[in-house]
Order: structure tokens, then C-alpha cells, then sequence
């Protein structure tokens, strides 16, 4: 089990974080995804640029401040929670990744793993507030 967070703080409204975050429909901003696949209200799929999937079940959601998922794919499953708060006008975020490794091979990387893919969402999303 891998354990990664991240933290970070901007100067936009915690709505339009919100909004960019939790669409399912609007991710281009991601530039690590080819697209989501929507299969449910509680479900979708994830496809990386080379097209691996990542199965996503939503078990948390309240508005503004609070989304959390399962995730699994053939290489790990995990839990993700998204934290939103309001601050002086700032919104500031706190992503946590609870990922365990299916194989053992896998196991020495996946928190390097989890850095690197949060820091590029951080930095996706600064892009994606910026246009």
C-alpha cells in the first residue's frame, strides 16, 4: 500500500475548481487522459493517452467540498479523496491517493508513481484556470 497527497492552494473560486475537477465531460484540460467513458451515475473509466482504462466508482460527493472515489485497474486499486476548502477567497486543495500494487513487481514504484501523476494534475489544472 502506497500513500501520496498533495496539497495546493488557488486564487479562483472554490466553485470553478469545483466545476473543472468533477466534470466528466470536460476533460481535455487532462493531459495525461484520451478520454472518460461515463458508465453510470456512480461510474466511469478513465483511458490514458495509450488507452489503458481505469475503472472509477464515485463514494463520496458533497458540493464545494468533498469527492471521493474507488479506482482499479488490472495493474492496482485504491481510494481517492478530493478535499475543497475556501480560504480568504482562494480555494485550497488536498488530494490523497490510497493505492495498493496487484503486482509485486509494480510495488517499488507506485508511490513515485502517484507523485509524479499528481503533480502533472496540479499543473494541468493551473493550466486549465489560467485559459
Amino acid at each position: 500500500m502506497a500513500i501520496s497527497r498533495i496539497k495546493a492552494v488557488f486564487t479562483a473560486n472554490i466553485q470553478e475548481i469545483w466545476n473543472i475537477v468533477t466534470s466528466l465531460e470536460n476533460y481535455q484540460w487532462r493531459s495525461d487522459l484520451s478520454r472518460i467513458e461515463i458508465l453510470n451515475e456512480k461510474q466511469f473509466v478513465e483511458y490514458t493517452k495509450e488507452g489503458f482504462p481505469t475503472t472509477f466508482t464515485i463514494t463520496a460527493k458533497e458540493i464545494y467540498k468533498r469527492w471521493e472515489f474507488d479506482m482499479e485497474n488490472s495493474n492496482m486499486r485504491g481510494h481517492w479523496i478530493g478535499i475543497f476548502d475556501e480560504i480568504d477567497g482562494n480555494t485550497e486543495i488536498v488530494f490523497t491517493e490510497d493505492v495498493t500494487a496487484k503486482k509485486w513487481f509494480i510495488k517499488p514504484f507506485v508511490k513515485l508513481f502517484l507523485k509524479k501523476q499528481q503533480n502533472q494534475y496540479i499543473a494541468d489544472l493551473k493550466k486549465a484556470l489560467q485559459q
